[in-house]
């Protein structure tokens, strides 16, 4: 286990067994520039092209904590830049599971689709990558069990709050904090927020 993630560990930030084991097998180095492999084991956000960046660990352990996911779940993966948060995602789901990543930039789509399949998650069908904008969700494969978005919006995106099943949870950044949503009933939503977290903005 590496360096990183028994100092996330220790500090409290993962915690249960599916993320733990998700940050062992996915390495972060396989989803940043090779010029910036040297840094793929510190715990600071990264540039990755494109004015985007990779989430630093914590912030994402502390997401994916949040997140609850479980085997088998279908989740869409906002904003998913270089592809590391589908690829954690897709391990956490297995073979049953289905992640459907959106990002709106087309060269880090590409890139983020080829990171993944370095595990196999594309062409063993369990992650499809969508090159376009999450504005309005991604209709198709609703309702999903979990969403994730990581980038930041002024407000929660209606068309996210329609696509997520009732019992289903949504983790995004709002203004510089981490939304927890829970969807009770149609138009009944469990909010908690976590404040202190920065993100590269929403691009539409």
């Amino acid at each position: 286990m590496s360096k990183l993630v028994n100092d996330l560990m220790r500090s409290g930030y993962l915690r249960t067994d599916n993320v733990i084991e998700a940050f062992s097998k996915i390495q972060r180095i396989e989803f940043i520039p090779d010029d910036l492999a040297g840094f793929g084991e510190i715990d600071i956000s990264l540039p990755i092209g494109n004015g985007q960046t990779i989430s630093q660990p914590l912030t994402v352990a502390t997401m994916l904590e949040l997140l609850d996911v479980q085997a088998g779940n279908n989740v869409m993966d906002v904003g998913s830049g270089s592809g590391w948060t589908t690829a954690l995602l897709a391990h956490m789901v297995g073979e049953k599971g289905r992640i459907t990543s959106l990002e709106i930039l087309k060269e880090l789509c590409e890139f983020g689709e080829s990171n993944a399949d370095k595990y196999g998650f594309v062409r063993n069908g369990i992650a499809e990558f969508y090159c376009q904008s999450a504005t309005e969700g991604f209709e198709k494969n609703a309702p999903y069990d979990r969403i994730l978005v990581s980038a930041e919006v002024d407000e929660v995106p209606e068309s996210l709050e329609k696509q997520l099943k009732i019992g289903g949870k949504m983790v995004l950044p709002v203004r510089n904090s981490i939304w927890f949503i829970e969807k009770k009933a149609q138009d009944d939503f469990y909010i908690e927020k976590f404040p202190g977290f920065s993100f590269v903005p929403f691009v539409a």
